[in-house]
């Protein structure tokens, strides 16, 4: 007589976290602020100023944009400031720095915002392969988010999961 073969993984109470399913979608942007200094290295206030105003904003609709400069050129502050606030008016989301950073904040706002409270007191593997650019920082943040609620942490896939943490009893 054959023994049935029993597929545990799909019994258990096992709960999957994709970082995937959560992926924002739309397009991701780079703008370089160089293009509005002069020689690519110097800020003219006023010059600064009003190529901003008569920038044709548009492209960015709706995109998630990485805000840098290119060059090695001496950027105060506010400028990366005032180009964030004329972003704020046709993009998603913006940040300064590269494409990993605006990824990585993508998810810290995410997940600072998501219910967790399906996962509470079940074991939860965070699932490891991802065919989009999850960044290595949002498992990070995904764990530490889980972690008080979960009944215990892994990370993989349900059937080779490695053990990261159990709740005491």
């Amino acid at each position: 007589m054959k023994e049935e073969i029993v597929n545990r993984v799909a019994n258990s109470a096992l709960v999957t976290f994709d970082l995937e399913s959560f992926y924002p979608e739309g397009p991701r942007m780079v703008l370089d602020i160089s293009q509005w200094l002069e020689d690519g290295v110097v800020l003219r206030e006023k010059q600064f100023r009003q190529e901003l105003k008569n920038f044709d904003w548009t492209p960015y609709n709706d995109a998630y944009v990485a805000i840098q400069c290119s060059t090695n050129a001496i950027i105060p502050g506010w400028a990366y400031l005032l180009v964030s606030i004329y972003l704020n008016e046709v993009a998603k989301f913006n940040v300064q720095g590269s494409m990993e950073n605006l990824e990585s904040m993508l998810f810290c706002e995410m997940l600072n915002q998501m219910d967790i409270s399906e996962f509470e007191n079940k074991p939860v593997v965070i699932k490891g392969c991802a065919h989009k650019p999850i960044p290595e920082n949002a498992y990070l943040l995904a764990a530490n988010k889980l972690q008080p609620v979960a009944k215990s942490l892994m990370y993989g896939e349900a059937c080779s999961s490695v053990p990261l943490y159990k709740k005491p009893k």
